[in-house]
């Protein structure tokens, strides 16, 4: 699969990859990197489907692409921007979705960037990567998953929530910004006490993604130089 059909239409961009509606139900995801490779992700996702967290069927992988179900529904962060006084219900089901996929244990041949821990880890669980279907929720982007232990996942998830720019149009990134802060508390509250070192693990880790912006970058960076790894956003 190298090239694009003139009649798919694109339903989604992200960091890294696009998704087309290729019709029968079914889109096609593909990394803009040529260089990527889709087949590990496809193992993961079929993986992670048959031990019970909710992720999109995959019928097939080559390449920089995968077909898997077309999963209809606005992203929770979509959902956030429509309907903020969701906020804390999000937060939980966020939490419920992490804990799913804390209890399968990984594929062993999946990287461990955090050291011991044979845990299933996503390492990029945010609203945006969360679909809301009529079904229920569907977690996609599997693309970054590793294993190791559960604490650095969720650290992950708050550190995104925490310091990332909120993408869309302007009503849905000044919404994202005013409940940035108490969403990310929110979500503290749902899985528990975060202690600072998998804080600074995770903002660590999340400085070295080369899709990091700028700003993201400098929020990160004075998140570390703080005492307090980034309290602030927790309170």
């Amino acid at each position: 699969m190298t090239s694009t059909h003139a009649a798919w239409r694109l339903v989604g961009s992200g960091r890294r990859a696009d998704v087309y509606d290729i019709g029968n139900g079914r889109v096609l995801r593909r990394y803009r990197d040529p260089t990527a490779g889709a087949e590990r992700e496809a193992q993961v996702m079929v993986h992670a489907r048959a031990h019970g967290v909710p992720v999109p069927e995959v019928f097939g992988a080559s390449g920089t692409d995968i077909v898997m179900a077309y999963v209809a529904g606005p992203t929770m962060l979509q959902d956030l921007t429509r309907r903020p006084w969701t906020l804390e219900r999000h937060a939980g089901l966020l939490a419920a979705l992490h804990r799913k996929i804390h209890a399968v244990e990984a594929l062993s041949s999946l990287r461990a960037p955090f050291g011991d821990g044979s845990v299933l880890l996503h390492t990029d669980v945010h609203p945006s990567n969360v679909i809301l279907t009529k079904n229920g929720p569907q977690v996609i982007d599997w693309e970054a998953a590793a294993r190791g232990p559960a604490a650095v996942d969720v650290a992950l998830t708050w550190v995104i929530i925490a310091t990332s720019q909120i993408p869309g149009p302007p009503l849905q990134r000044a919404v994202g910004w005013a409940g940035q802060g108490l969403f990310a508390r929110r979500y503290l509250a749902a899985v528990g006490p975060l202690g600072p070192r998998w804080r600074a693990v995770a903002a660590e880790y999340r400085l070295r993604d080369p899709t990091v912006l700028p700003a993201e970058a400098a929020t990160l960076r004075r998140m570390l130089a703080d005492t307090r790894l980034g309290d602030e956003f927790s309170r």
